[in-house]
């Protein structure tokens, strides 16, 4: 009888081991993938409309020319609730990284000119970025000598003008950075030239300014005031509304959208305070008065029509 149930307890424990083998094989072999965290970034609850979207081109490839194997990278830093990513003589953008539908993702500077003192390449103005109250968002990145290419650092010092340090080995030579060099032999000719005549008393330290600050712009290191007004005009252009029908017909996909996104709030059960709307139907056409009273335009301290 013992050695009857001693059998049976031998089949169990072998059938248990049996049982717990392939077990024990496939959790040997699980992998867990542990997938980046985009955040808002790649919400499916953002529509279309919220992506990035530039106000112009960034301006073409100038400066010192061992930089520009910078151009076409990226680099990334996150700090707090941020992350930030410089692409040389490209842009500067800005990912908050919340789980909130609607995080915000914006354009903090596209590349436009270089900023320039004392003949020596200082750092990289990205203009022309997001609106910020009156104005557009901007950053200057300032280059400095580092171990390898990277993000360092990135502060708002005044309201929507950010800097940015990027560490680079491709500056850590003491005449990297330097104007004169990058220059063509032609302009380097005129530089010279330019030199020459304040030696001689020809021209004044201001003539001097001025003639250099040609150079450089000819050279394409600079905007000349024309080149500066010209972006800031195309990008109030490119918001405004020419005419009524674009304006109605901006309202008639805003009005659209805004049904869309009600709709997703209600579908997952979330409260959202319902203003009064009026519908673009509402808005379009003109407006007849119901008496014989006409009526009174913004701005207009008397009546119109006879009041005699």
């Amino acid at each position: 009888m013992a050695a009857r149930s001693g059998g049976f307890l031998l089949l169990l424990l072998l059938l248990g081991l049996a049982a717990r083998g392939p077990a024990a094989a496939a959790a040997a072999k699980m992998k867990v993938v542990e997938e980046p965290n985009s955040f808002g970034l790649n919400n499916p609850f953002l529509p279309q409309t919220s992506r990035l979207q530039p106000k112009r081109d960034p301006s073409p490839l100038s400066g010192p020319a061992h930089l520009f194997r910078l151009s076409g990278k990226c680099f990334s830093l996150v700090e707090s609730t941020y992350k930030y990513e410089l692409c040389p003589f490209h842009n500067v953008t800005q990912h908050e990284q919340t789980f909130r539908w609607n995080a915000y993702s914006g354009i903090l500077g596209i590349w436009h000119e270089w900023e320039i003192s004392n003949n020596t390449f200082r750092g990289m103005w990205m203009r022309d970025g997001d609106s910020c109250r009156s104005r557009s968002r901007q950053s200057k990145v300032e280059l400095t000598c580092g171990k390898s290419n990277r993000l360092a650092h990135v502060s708002e010092p005044s309201t929507c003008v950010y800097a940015l340090t990027f560490e680079t080995p491709l500056v850590c030579h003491p005449h990297s950075l330097l104007v004169y060099p990058a220059l063509p032999a032609a302009l380097q000719h005129r530089w010279d030239q330019v030199e020459q005549d304040l030696a001689d008393e020809l021209i004044t330290s201001q003539g001097y300014e001025k003639s250099l600050r040609a150079l450089f712009e000819e050279a394409g290191y600079l905007k000349t005031p024309e080149d500066s007004d010209s972006v800031r005009e195309g990008g109030a252009k490119a918001l405004a509304f020419q005419t009524l029908e674009n304006c109605s017909e901006a309202h008639r996909e805003l009005w659209k959208e805004v049904r869309r996104l009600r709709s997703l709030l209600t579908q997952h059960g979330i409260p959202y305070a319902q203003a009064a709307e009026t519908p673009p139907s509402e808005h379009g056409g003109p407006r007849t008065p119901t008496d014989g009273t006409a009526e009174q335009l913004r701005g207009d301290p008397g009546r119109r029509g006879n009041t005699l």
